[in-house]
C-alpha cells in the first residue's frame, strides 16, 4: 500500500525535485552574460583614462566578446550534446570568473582584448547549455514554456539592466566592478548547478568536427565584424573583404555539415517551415529591441542630459515588459495560435518604433516610457514563443545544438539592430550643419559622433559651444527618428511573414518521458 502513495520514479523524473531552483541559477547564469555584453559601454570612459587605447584598440575592446560569442555559440551548443551539458555549463563557469578576474586587472590595452576575447569563449559555453538543460529539467511541456518564459525575459532584460547595474557600480567604485560581480553568481552557479543539475548528452554523437567549428568561428566573426566596421566607418574595402570571407566559410560550413553523417548543425532543421519561421522572427525581435535600447541610451544621456544611472533607469520600462510577457507568453500561445502570438509582439515591437518617428529633443518621458514597455512586452512574447518552438522542434538528444541557434540569432540580431539602424542614424547624423567659426579639427571630432562633439565643444566659447551641441543634438534626433521609421517598417513586415510562416505551428501538449 505504501507504493501507491509515494512517486514512481516516472513523477520523480516528469517532477524533478529541485527543478525551480535549478532553473534560478540558470536564468542568473544568463542575466549576466547578458549583462556584460552592454555593461561596458558605460565604463569606457574610465577604462580609457587607465589604459589609454588608441580608437580602434578601444573598438575591439567593446566588440570583440560578441565577435566571438557569436562565432562559438554553435560549436559550444554541439560540443555540451557530446560531452554533457551540465559538464560544460559547470566548466564554463568557473572559467567565465576566472577571466572576469583578468579583465578586472588588465593593464594594458593588449591584454583587455584578450580578456574580453576569452570571456566570449566561456559566455559562448553558458547560453546554449542552459536553454538546452531548461529543456531537461523540465519535461512537461506546460512548465517548460513557464520556464523558457523565464530563461528568455532574463535574455531581454539583460540588455536593459546592464545600464543601470554598471551606472550604479561606476558611482561608488572603479571601472573593474563591472566585471568582479561575476564572480559570487558563478560560484553560486557551480555549487548549485553540481547538485542539482542532471547531467544529459546525445548517446550517439558522433566526433566534433574542428574543420566545421573553425568554419562556423570564421563565418559568424566575419559577418558580424563586416556589419560593425560597415555601421561605424562606412562600407569599404575592409568590411567588403570581412563580409566576402565570412560568407564563403559560412557556406563551406552548410556544404559540410550536409555531408557528415554526425554534422555540428542539422541544416535540414530549416526545411521545417515553423522552425525557420521562428529564428528569423527570433532574430529580428532582438533586432528591434537592441536597436532602440542602444541609441534611445545615447538620447537620454547625450540629448536630454540624464546621468547614466538615471538613464538605465529610463531604460528600465523594457525589462519589465519583456519579464511580465514572457511568463505568460506560452499559455496564451496555447490559449491563442503561436502565430499570433508570436506575429503580434513582432507588429507591437514595429508600432512602438513607429511612435518614435515623431519624438524631439523635448519629448517627455510618459512617451518615452510607454514606447520601451510595449517594445518589452512584444519582444517577451515573441522571443520567448520562439524559442519554445526552437528548442521543441528537435529531439532531446539535440537540444544543444537547437539552443545554439536561438543564441546566434540573438547575437546576430543584436548586432544588425545596433549596426543597421546605427549606419542611419550615424548617415543623417555626419550631415549636420556646424556654426560658422568652429576649427576644422573640432569639427571632424563632432561630425564622429554625439558624444565628440559634445566632449570638442568643450573647447569653444560659450555661444560657439551651445550652438555646435545643439545642432548635433538636433541632427542626431532627426537620425534617431528615421531609423525608428525603418525599424518599424522591418518589424512590420516581419510580423506579417511570421502570421505565414508559423501557420499550424503548435507548441507541445503531451509530455516526454
Amino acid at each position: 500500500m505504501s507504493s501507491t502513495l509515494r512517486p514512481g520514479p516516472e513523477a520523480e523524473t516528469l517532477h524533478r525535485p529541485g527543478r525551480w531552483l535549478a532553473l534560478s541559477v540558470l536564468v542568473l547564469a544568463v542575466l549576466l552574460v547578458a549583462v556584460d555584453a552592454t555593461v561596458l559601454g558605460l565604463a569606457t570612459p574610465f577604462l580609457s583614462e587607465d589604459l589609454a587605447p588608441t580608437g580602434n584598440q578601444l573598438l575591439w575592446i567593446g566588440d570583440v566578446y560578441s565577435f566571438v560569442i557569436a562565432g562559438l555559440l554553435v560549436s559550444m551548443g554541439s560540443l555540451g550534446d557530446r560531452i554533457g551539458r551540465k559538464k560544460l555549463l559547470l566548466t564554463g563557469a568557473v572559467a567565465f570568473g576566472a577571466v572576469s578576474v583578468l579583465n578586472a586587472y588588465a593593464t594594458t590595452p593588449e591584454m583587455m582584448i584578450v580578456a574580453r576575447a576569452l570571456l566570449g569563449v566561456a559566455g559562448a559555453t553558458l547560453m546554449p547549455s542552459t536553454l538546452a538543460l531548461i529543456r531537461n529539467l523540465f519535461h512537461d511541456p506546460r512548465e517548460r514554456s513557464i520556464a523558457i518564459g523565464i530563461w528568455g525575459a532574463m535574455a531581454s532584460a539583460g540588455a536593459a539592466v546592464g545600464p543601470v547595474v554598471g551606472g550604479f557600480l561606476l558611482e561608488h567604485f572603479w571601472w573593474g566592478s563591472v566585471f568582479l560581480i561575476n564572480l559570487p553568481v558563478m560560484a553560486v552557479l557551480v555549487v548549485v548547478g553540481a547538485k542539482l543539475l542532471p547531467e544529459s548528452r546525445n548517446p550517439a554523437p558522433g566526433p566534433w568536427d574542428v574543420p566545421s567549428v573553425a568554419l562556423s568561428l570564421v563565418g559568424m566573426f566575419g559577418v558580424v565584424y563586416a556589419i560593425k566596421e560597415a555601421a561605424s566607418h562606412g562600407i569599404g574595402v575592409v568590411p567588403g573583404a570581412a563580409a566576402l570571407i565570412g560568407l564563403l566559410a559560412l557556406y563551406g560550413f552548410v556544404r559540410r555539415q550536409l555531408v557528415l553523417p554526425a554534422p555540428l548543425l542539422d541544416m535540414r532543421l530549416f526545411r521545417h517551415r515553423g522552425f525557420s519561421g521562428a529564428v528569423l522572427a527570433d532574430l529580428l525581435t532582438i533586432f528591434g529591441l537592441s536597436g532602440l535600447v542602444f541609441f534611445l541610451s545615447q538620447f537620454l544621456q547625450l540629448v536630454q542630459g540624464r546621468e547614466p544611472f538615471e538613464a538605465g533607469l529610463a531604460e528600465l520600462p523594457a525589462a519589465v515588459g519583456a519579464v511580465a510577457t514572457g511568463l505568460v507568453a506560452g499559455f496564451v500561445a496555447r490559449r491563442f495560435s503561436v502565430r499570433s502570438v508570436v506575429a503580434g509582439g513582432l507588429a507591437a515591437v514595429g508600432l512602438a518604433l513607429a511612435v518614435l518617428t515623431v519624438i524631439g529633443q523635448s519629448t517627455g518621458y510618459p512617451l518615452l516610457g510607454a514606447a520601451l514597455l510595449v517594445v518589452g512586452a512584444g519582444a517577451g512574447f515573441s522571443f520567448t514563443v520562439t524559442a519554445d518552438v526552437i528548442l521543441s522542434s528537435v529531439p532531446k538528444e539535440q537540444a544543444g545544438s537547437a539552443s545554439a541557434v536561438s543564441e546566434t540569432a540573438y547575437e546576430l540580431g543584436a548586432a544588425l539592430g545596433i549596426a543597421l539602424l546605427g549606419s542611419v542614424v550615424t548617415g543623417v547624423y555626419r550631415g549636420f550643419p556646424v556654426p560658422e567659426g568652429v576649427p576644422a579639427g573640432v569639427e571632424a571630432a563632432a561630425r564622429e559622433s554625439l558624444g565628440g562633439a559634445v566632449e570638442a565643444a568643450g573647447s569653444l566659447p560659450a555661444g560657439q559651444a551651445q550652438a555646435l551641441v545643439g545642432a548635433a543634438q538636433e541632427a542626431f534626433t532627426d537620425g534617431l527618428r528615421i531609423a525608428a521609421g525603418v525599424g518599424a517598417a522591418v518589424l512590420l513586415a516581419t510580423a506579417v511573414a511570421a502570421w505565414f510562416l508559423l501557420k499550424g505551428q503548435k507548441l507541445a501538449e503531451n509530455v516526454e518521458h
